[in-house]
């Protein structure tokens, strides 16, 4: 005698086996380029002009070896570094606290003018910064690098840190504060440490912003100064492309992301989680 399949059973497994083929179909629009990347990255500059050539082929290192002895992709792996580690750690100190602030004391005001700083395109106030900067004789160094990141890096902390910080119990700090605590002193020692999670993913969001942003140091830095995805756009000339060294530099500076990004993994799902809903 066989068993009857309800039709809510039969709806919820053609609905599982709908969500399984298009989490796969969207991995595999995703995953694809980072494969060919990385394949031509082994590949000669006429193997990765070749159609004919697939995933199939005699791998070099010559395009990592040229890079390594130029020298160029290293020196501004290390300027996005320390550009998008000082621009991350300054513009979380100043937006952690502040959007305590605005999530505890309901400054709706202050979080309007939060979201206009995120929606001003910065692109309209590269002409007035380089004016500016120029003026102060910073045009070329890291510190204004530094500062062109945090105008974005500081209201994206905020705009993520607001509502981690409004959905935790205001009880613990009024708790911390019957103890004897300052209202800064429960900052610090009660929703600080609660809102770690929600501080690691607002700090690597920003990270991979300075990471990868392209208009800032196009236009602010120099040759010593240069980041990573303005040395990319050098292996582009008028005459040709040299795709074996334009991968391989590419699969080098996505190494860093990734790895902070699996290292970080448990904190980033727990902040977007968090931040999600309050209470």
């Amino acid at each position: 005698m066989s068993a009857t399949v309800s039709p809510g059973s039969r709806r919820r497994r053609n609905w599982s086996w709908l969500r399984g083929t298009a989490i796969a179909l969207v991995t595999l629009v995703f995953a694809l380029p980072i494969v060919w990347m990385f394949a031509a990255a082994f590949k000669t500059n006429v193997q990765v002009t070749d159609p004919s050539v697939g995933l199939w082929f005699s791998p070099t290192l010559e395009n990592f070896r040229g890079i390594v002895e130029d020298g160029q992709i290293l020196r501004s792996m290390g300027n996005s570094l320390l550009i998008g580690l000082v621009s991350t750690v300054l513009s979380a100190v100043i937006a952690v606290p502040a959007a305590w602030a605005v999530g505890r004391f309901q400054m709706h005001r202050t979080g309007s003018l939060i979201l206009v700083a995120r929606i001003v395109p910065a692109i309209s106030l590269l002409v007035p910064w380089y004016y500016l900067f120029a003026q102060m004789g910073l045009v070329g160094s890291y510190t204004v690098l530094i500062l062109s990141h945090m105008f974005v890096s500081v209201p994206l902390i905020m705009w993520i840190m607001i509502s981690f910080f409004a959905g935790l119990p205001v009880e613990l700090e009024e708790a911390a504060r019957t103890d004897g605590l300052s209202a800064f002193g429960a900052f610090w020692r009660i929703s600080l440490p609660l809102a770690a999670p929600g501080t690691a993913t607002a700090s690597l969001l920003a990270f991979v912003f300075s990471w990868n942003n392209f208009m800032f140091a196009l236009v602010f830095a120099d040759d010593s100064t240069q980041t990573v995805p303005v040395a990319l756009f050098n292996f582009i000339s008028y005459a040709s492309t040299d795709w074996g060294g334009l991968m391989a530099a590419a699969t080098l500076i996505t190494v860093p992301v990734v790895l902070a990004a699996v290292v970080g993994q448990k904190y980033l799902v727990a902040g977007l989680t968090s931040g999600a809903s309050k209470g």
